[in-house]
């Protein structure tokens, strides 16, 4: 069976972990395909299929400077990831908001509590 193409859209395109390691190297900034290799302890060619697929979702930009390709991060891609996780943060701002009024209550019963008199 053929494996799916995960070059349709950002999402299936950081899905895979190495992908995602790459983008968090090129927030850094522009960097040759040799250098990010080396970073994540790949080769060139596996470097250059990840750096592909990220290009043709458009996450990644490249340029050419002269014999060098430099490829740098394009976070415009990443708006339908950001939307998405950004339906959910209503979720997280009300887990925190109990977890902060959890916190006070046992704040609050370990004030309350009588001291133990270890002279007994």
């Amino acid at each position: 069976m053929a494996r799916a193409a995960t070059t349709s859209d950002a999402f299936n395109a950081i899905a895979e972990p190495q992908r995602r390691e790459i983008l968090v190297l090129l927030r850094g900034g522009e960097r040759p395909v040799t250098d990010l290799a080396r970073d994540l302890g790949m080769t060139q060619p596996q470097a250059s299929k990840h750096l592909r697929v990220l290009r043709e979702v458009g996450l990644v930009r490249v340029r050419g400077v002269g014999k060098q390709r430099l490829y740098g991060l394009d976070a415009t891609g990443l708006r339908p990831v950001h939307e998405w996780v950004g339906g959910f943060e209503r979720f997280w701002s009300e887990s925190f908001d109990r977890l902060d009024e959890y916190v006070r209550d046992l704040k609050q019963a370990r004030q309350e509590e009588p001291a133990d008199d270890d002279d007994q």
